[in-house]
């Protein structure tokens, strides 16, 4: 496989056949991110595509899931897309389920129409950030967007029936704007209404424009009782008819895996023991990216 630079997939995606067919994020400007930083975004030559859907038919031929790296498939414009998909149920006849990550700039690339094609050809899951669902925090971290654009192209997403994981960012906002970020976050993961919510912890990246405004004493870490407040604010304001929220990324204090609406009550109890001191943190030295 031609695989160009790191390559990043979804914990769920640990088994599938990861095809890489983009190389970087076509945005690759969002101030907390450093995973793409040393790629220029392009999409890769066809002819190599192939080559690499060749090779997983060689090779990988009993798996049933295949994922489409890098960070930004769905940018590819939709006819060399459903090209592709087509090519991995020739050639690939037993994958049932192809993941992607994809951004609101990409998805508003893609008329509902669109997504319905691809869904129909087997792409069953997308990978999509929120970070925040406050307008003021996505500008200080220059994401692409406004919350209200954001919720709308996951709207569209599940609406063709393609399962959405949105992931959002506890800490994003430092102390000063916590709750707030915390409660618009909350109800924008409500109008969306995907099935899977994941909350990851900030941990700044160096390098990274978040990183930089950290060391010159510009943006204020939160420390771990305010990280569980504002959990606690995010999940009372979220509402998932039905969904999960799942809060047990390696870079979280108190791992959690909430399903709405019937667990809330009790998540909302667990955090509050956490907050009295009665439940133990992940320390810091457990905690990563």
């Amino acid at each position: 496989m031609h695989y160009e630079g790191d390559i990043y997939r979804p914990p769920s995606e640990a088994n599938s056949i990861l095809l890489q067919v983009t190389a970087g994020c076509s945005h690759n400007g969002c101030h907390f991110c450093g995973a793409y930083k040393n790629k220029k975004f392009r999409i890769k030559d066809e002819a190599v595509i192939q080559e690499d859907l060749h090779y997983a038919a060689k090779h990988f031929a009993d798996n049933d899931r295949l994922f489409l790296c890098d960070g930004d498939a769905l940018i590819i414009s939709q006819e060399r897309l459903v090209g592709i998909l087509d090519a991995v149920k020739k050639l690939l006849p037993r994958v049932r389920r192809i993941g992607s990550y994809a951004n609101a700039k990409s998805l508003a690339r893609k008329s509902p129409e669109d997504l319905l094609a691809l869904r129909e050809r087997g792409l069953t899951m997308i990978h999509m950030g929120l970070e925040s669902g406050d307008d003021e925090t996505l500008r200080s971290i220059n994401k692409w967007g406004t919350a209200g654009e954001i919720v709308e192209q996951g709207i569209k997403v599940g609406e063709a029936k393609i399962k959405l994981f949105v992931t959002v960012i506890l800490g994003l906002a430092g102390p000063r704007r916590s709750a707030v970020h915390a409660e618009k976050t909350g109800a924008a993961l409500t109008r969306m209404n995907p099935p899977y919510v994941g909350a990851l912890s900030l941990m700044p990246v160096e390098g990274t424009p978040l990183y930089e405004r950290l060391a010159a004493g510009e943006f204020q870490l939160m420390n771990p009782r305010q990280m569980l407040e504002e959990l606690k604010i995010m999940l009372e304001h979220t509402e998932l008819r039905p969904g999960t929220f799942y809060a047990n990324h390696a870079s979280n204090y108190l791992p959690l895996r909430v399903r709405l609406p019937q667990d809330k009550t009790s998540a909302l109890a667990l955090i509050d023991s956490a907050l009295r001191g009665e439940i133990p943190l992940t320390p810091e030295w457990l905690r990563g990216l």
